[in-house]
């Protein structure tokens, strides 16, 4: 089997010039070379900000830059002919595509309704702190500039839970829309604030049947316009299960594709509701790594002292290798963003040792990581922060040591909590595979690991530091490596 990797081939702060379509169209050939395998894209649908949006405040899922909607016909990233190009570059280079999906809210509403609906205390949602009264609610969509094309599907509040706005009286609040579905929230996964249905925006009804077999219509549709491999399904866990599994079982069905799918439940602090997604969705996902994530983060803040042998601890990775997508960052870790959580640009490259070298889990890359990044973005104290990322050094390194060398037996060293290390005994398969990995977050260290008897008298180079020697195998198939403190050492066969 050939080690995969993806790439997330987007951050929050992409120019809004929509140039992105293009820009991933060019690259395609040039990341498959590279190591890429697969790549996720950002939501292609129109926003409620049109060209400015980065598509998570879902407008018209069929929109995909084809209509003059919202001031546009461009959504950030481009336009609709630019996106099929952009696919269809990218699997002639060999790689995969990963469309994100956002089917748990809608914004940017056509026209108002005046509806039923019952104001919740917002710390404890299953909590009504008001009768029923009448709201003016922005909750109709008809997407005048599209006119009916591809379908005639009118939603109105019967298709939402909930809201967060009285157009009547301007008052901002979280609303529980009383519909013949139900008058309270839809049963999801997060407990947080007593039930995290509602997330933002006009909050999708999965009870309504209507609703259902209009989303079965349009992932249809947008699987045969576009063509993707696979989905990454946005807020997982502010929907019922149920919806995924039978949106999920129908796509598989219709087209009898596996469509790879990663959904993001965001709970990088409690493992133990992701493992009961994964039961009650009967496996039919990944998730990403949030709690590997987290520990990243924690790691790259105290240095050395945090415990490098823990670093795994109460991660995904660590209890179902085959079902976690693990990752350095993404959008909404970034600096300023909703779930800030940077890692540290020291600890970044011990980071993507961990999720790029090992066995277990689908590593996903970093388009910052890659290509660096430059912003200006108000913070929280309600100043602009300018942000500069340089491109991570060495990652060119890493992805071509996991696509060529990091195979076989793991033999784990986690027995200090400053320098932790492993080593990949190699396999048949792969032409002088094997590697060997060690990580300090403090002085410079070494550690005697084994390789293997089939390395013994052999000489491996370190790849990311031409000015340390060789390590030469002993006749039991052990060397002693180094590694600089603060930093990575990767080793491979000297010959190569």
């Amino acid at each position: 089997m050939e080690n995969f990797t993806m790439l997330q081939f987007f951050e929050w702060y992409f120019p809004a010039n929509s140039s992105l379509w293009n820009h991933f169209k060019d690259q395609a050939p040039h990341l498959k070379g590279l190591g890429i395998d697969t790549v996720w894209l950002p939501p292609a649908h129109k926003g409620t900000e049109g060209a400015r949006s980065s598509g998570y405040d879902a407008y018209d899922v069929y929109d995909l830059g084809e209509f003059d909607q919202k001031g546009s016909v461009a959504t950030k990233y481009g336009t609709k002919e630019e996106l099929i190009a952009a696919i269809i570059v990218g699997k002639q280079s060999g790689l995969q595509i990963y469309a994100d999906i956002v089917l748990n809210h809608m914004g940017g509403a056509d026209e108002k309704e005046t509806i039923i609906a019952r104001k919740v205390n917002p710390e404890n949602r299953n909590e009504f702190i008001s009768e029923a009264y009448e709201i003016e609610a922005y909750t109709k969509f008809t997407f005048p500039g599209r006119n009916g094309k591809y379908s005639e599907f009118v939603w109105d509040f019967q298709c939402f839970s909930g809201v967060d706005y009285d157009d009547g009286t301007g008052e901002t609040a979280i609303f529980s829309i009383q519909n013949e579905y139900g008058e309270g929230w839809q049963d999801v996964p997060d407990k947080e604030h007593g039930n995290y249905d509602y997330l933002m925006l006009s909050d999708i009804d999965f009870r309504n049947p209507n609703v259902m077999e209009e989303l079965k219509r349009w992932g249809k549709w947008f699987y045969e316009t576009t063509g993707v491999n696979g989905f990454r399904l946005d807020a997982i866990k502010h929907m019922p299960h149920s919806f995924y599994n039978e949106w999920l079982d129908y796509m598989r069905g219709e087209f009898k594709q596996e469509f790879f799918t990663v959904g993001e439940y965001w709970a990088p602090y409690d493992l133990q509701s992701m493992i009961k997604y994964i039961e009650v969705t009967g496996r039919r996902m990944s998730l990403f790594d949030a709690p590997l994530q987290a520990n990243f983060h924690e790691a790259s803040k105290l240095g050395s002292g945090f415990n490098l042998s823990e670093i795994l601890k109460g991660s995904l990775v660590s209890v179902y290798p085959d079902l976690a997508v693990t990752l350095v960052e993404n959008h909404d870790t970034q600096p300023l963003q909703s779930l800030e959580n940077p890692v540290e640009a020291w600890f970044r490259p011990l980071a993507y040792a961990l999720i790029l070298l090992r066995t277990g889990g689908y590593p996903c890359v970093f388009y910052t990581d890659l290509y660096g990044s430059e912003y200006t973005d108000a913070g929280k104290d309600g100043q602009d922060h300018n942000v500069t990322l340089e491109k991570m050094a060495d990652i060119d390194v890493m992805l071509q040591v996991r696509k060529h060398f990091a195979y076989g037996e793991q033999f784990d060293y986690f027995d200090h909590p400053n320098c932790i290390g492993w080593t990949r005994q190699g396999d048949e398969d792969h032409e002088n595979s094997g590697c060997a990995v060690l990580l300090s977050n403090g002085e410079a260290a070494q550690k005697i690991m084994h390789m293997g008897p089939k390395f013994a008298g052999k000489i491996l180079k370190n790849v990311l530091c031409n000015e340390q020697d060789g390590v030469k195998i002993d006749d039991n198939g052990y060397g002693e490596f180094t590694v600089n403190g603060g930093k990575v050492s990767i080793w491979v066969l000297a010959e190569n």
